[in-house]
């Protein structure tokens, strides 16, 4: 981002250190992109350095209102786009590397940042999403809701219901509900497991019903175009992936949840979020696509 704090005037470094986080919590779940979302924050920061910020009464609601009209636009070319995307499509991945706790720092976390819950508000509208968002996850009223998607109170609340219903239908939690210590103990059991790069003992840790899907964008030759299921054909894909060498697994923080990083030459080429069902791994789904890495940096 070019507007950054020491390229600001004092009043407008106060506001980026003050509303920063909140502005790029809204965009990141909003669009499920980090680099889309800096690009919002930043275009909503060139905004507000044109108005006299004494003059808005509450900065924190301005920024979130012009944030949120800024990727209620987007999202709809974005999901166009999406229509003629390469495979499954994921969001890109926030990851906590080494002892990190907080992944990319800005990120607030909480279940509407995981990865399973990204991929199920892809698939409401830009209206329903916008809705749900605003006003259950960051508790704008309805009347302010309105006035950023452009209906009424009534209709917002309706559009944040029917999000609401498709949510509880689609998510994932009753089912890979479990403790975060054994969650994590499942990562690094699946990280152990590609490390040896053999099929035996990745089928040792998959549910024998587990779902894989990879998410390449059409950039990685050989990557499967549709969810894989069943423990066999996964831990074939999983083995000849893992086979490379010098590649380094490492068990990490992916929005939230446990997950694996593996990277090659010091740099990061996929990204695996893990959902554990009685202790093996039920579902996979791992990014791989570069454009939606390039972010990650190894410290």
């Amino acid at each position: 981002m070019e507007t950054t704090p020491d390229r600001m005037g004092d009043p407008l470094a106060a506001a980026y250190a003050a509303h920063g986080r909140r502005v790029f919590d809204v965009a990141y779940r909003m669009l499920g992109s980090v680099a889309a979302a800096e690009d919002a924050m930043h275009d909503a920061f060139v905004r507000l350095s044109g108005r006299e910020l004494r003059d808005i009464a509450d900065i924190r609601g301005w920024l979130v209102t012009v944030t949120s009209r800024l990727c209620l636009d987007q999202m709809g070319s974005a999901a166009a786009r999406r229509t003629a995307y390469v495979g499954p499509w994921l969001p890109e991945p926030l990851v906590a590397f080494g002892d990190a706790v907080d992944p990319a720092v800005q990120v607030t976390l909480d279940e509407s940042v995981r990865m399973a819950m990204l991929v199920v508000l892809e698939q409401l509208t830009p209206a329903e999403r916008t809705s749900f968002l605003l006003h259950d996850v960051f508790a704008l009223d309805f009347d302010a809701v309105s006035e950023i998607v452009g209906r009424s109170p009534a209709a917002c609340r309706q559009l944040a219901s029917r999000a609401r219903r498709r949510i509880q239908a689609d998510d994932e939690r009753p089912r890979f509900s479990v403790p975060s210590a054994d969650a994590r103990q499942v990562a690094e059991r699946f990280a152990n497991s590609c490390r040896t790069g053999r099929v035996a003992a990745l089928l040792e840790v998959l549910d024998p019903g587990v779902v894989g899907e990879f998410d390449s964008g059409g950039h990685v030759p050989g990557a499967p175009l549709d969810p894989v299921e069943g423990a066999a054909p996964v831990a074939a894909i999983l083995a000849g992936t893992t086979a490379t060498p010098g590649l380094e697994v490492e068990v990490v923080v992916v929005n939230g949840e446990p997950g694996v990083a593996f990277r090659l030459a010091g740099r990061v080429v996929a990204v695996v979020v893990v959902a554990p069902i009685d202790g093996r791994v039920g579902h996979i789904l791992a990014v791989g696509n570069p454009d939606k890495l390039a972010h990650l940096v190894v410290r």
